[in-house]
Parts: structure tokens; sequence; C-alpha cells
């Protein structure tokens, strides 16, 4: 009996049929490297760096160190497990899996994963929040058409109800 025989056929998967397979995101291993684009990091902040004052650039940023103030990039940023910023975000998409104290504006989408925290006011145009994802403070989504309003209100407020006029009890009058 060979327990190590390469003999053996795999077992089924969902790799194997051609199925689409859905990763656990919320492990260290799942958070990528990279924005969801596959664009390369042009700036790291590693888990050793702590930068306080404006961060601007133009490609993706991935923080894993601490960051105090103001970050823009026309690209993305991602806050690794290990990061903490307390500083407002403006760029076009955001993953946070580590702990952001700030606001956040995305141009396209904000995505806190399971061991992110946002604690503060986003301005986005999507936002997923993977379960236990945290997200305290006021959202505002942005799209051309949520900018007009889906149906028209009644101009006049709505008139109080009147109660039916009461008979007596035995229905005379």
């Amino acid at each position: 009996m060979a327990i190590f025989s390469t003999n053996n056929p795999p077992p089924p998967s969902a790799a194997n049929q051609g199925l689409p397979i859905r990763q656990n995101t919320g492990a260290l291993a799942q958070v990528p490297m990279t924005n969801p684009n596959d664009e390369k990091v042009e700036t790291l902040i590693g888990a050793s760096t702590s930068i306080r004052g404006n961060l601007r650039a133009e490609g993706t940023l991935r923080i894993d160190g601490v960051v105090e103030g103001e970050i823009q990039t026309a690209g993305n940023v991602i806050v690794g497990r290990g990061g903490k910023v307390m500083a407002s975000i403006i760029a076009a998409n955001i993953m946070v899996a580590g702990q952001v104290k700030g606001n956040i504006t995305a141009t396209h989408r904000l995505e806190i994963v399971a061991s992110g925290k946002v604690w503060g006011d986003i301005t986005v145009a999507s936002l997923l929040i993977e379960e236990g994802g945290v997200f305290r403070g006021q959202s505002i989504m942005k799209d051309d058409a949520a900018s007009e309003p889906m149906f028209d209100l009644p101009s006049t407020a709505l008139a109080p109800l009147s109660t039916p006029a009461t008979s007596s009890a035995n229905g005379s009058k």
C-alpha cells in the first residue's frame, strides 16, 4: 500500500474543474502586494518606517509602516496589515488591511478587508467591506447618476390624517 503514490489522481477541486476559486482574503498571505490592476508598487513605506507630513505620488503606494499627515496620489494606495495611517487619503483605489484614522476620498473604489479598520468619513464611487472589516464614519457615494434624485418628492407636506366620525354603541344618532 503506497500512501505517497504519484499514480493516484488529485482530488477534485475548483482549480482543476475550471470553477472560480474563492480565496480567504482575511489571511496575511492573501493581501496582495500590488493593486487590483497588477501595477507595480512605486513607493513602499516599510514596516520600520514612520513619516509625518504630506506625501504626494503619481503611482501606486503601499504603506506597511506609520504615516501621519496627508496622502495624495493619482494611483492607488494599499495599507498593509501592519500599516497605520493617521492622515487624509486621496487616491483612485484604496485597499485597507491595516488601520486608517482620517478621511478617505477614492475616485473609484475603497476596499476594507477583514483585518482592515477605517475611522473617518469616506467619499467613494464603490465600497466593499469584507466580513470582519471595520468602518466608523459617514459615507458618501459619488456617481454621476446618483447626483440626481430617482423621483421627485411632493412639494407640499402631507395633510394630517383625519379620524372618522364615531357613532354611539347602540346605533342611535
